[in-house]
């Protein structure tokens, strides 16, 4: 007769782990087909006519005229790139809050929000001073 074989328990954890990736594996690929399936559907249901007009581009219904180039000033891109970090690092915040209400945090926490606060000020700080922040 054949003796059991005994399956090591690290074995059997790594089997457990996989298998809920798994999981989530499946359902990351049964998402994918979904979207594949609506667009191969709408791109066989639709119809094709292409005409001259359809192909033009505009922009709010006015025909375009002139060149498609146009000159933006980044100044509105480093307005938008401050907000996004000031948003962003705002939000690193709240975890603070929450773990300055734990008991022996506070102190800890306290000193850590202070410090980050003294960078985020030091790069507005630098940001004044490069002129960045008038609006002309």
């Amino acid at each position: 007769m054949r003796e059991p074989t005994v399956v090591p328990t690290t074995v059997l954890v790594a089997a457990d782990y996989f298998q809920s990736y798994s999981v989530v594996g499946l359902l990351a690929a049964l998402g994918v087909l979904f979207v594949a399936v609506a667009f191969g559907a709408g791109r066989l249901l639709r119809p094709v006519v292409p005409t001259p007009e359809k192909l033009m581009t505009y922009e709010c219904g006015v025909d375009p005229v002139g060149e498609g180039w146009a000159h933006t000033q980044v100044r509105y891109y480093v307005y938008a790139f401050l907000y996004v970090i000031f948003a962003v690092d705002s939000i690193f915040l709240f975890p603070w809050a929450t773990v300055f209400a734990d008991p022996g945090y506070g102190a800890t926490t306290l000193v850590e929000m202070f410090i980050f606060l003294g960078f985020l000020a030091v790069g507005l700080l630098y940001a004044y001073k490069k002129g960045v922040l008038t609006w002309t």
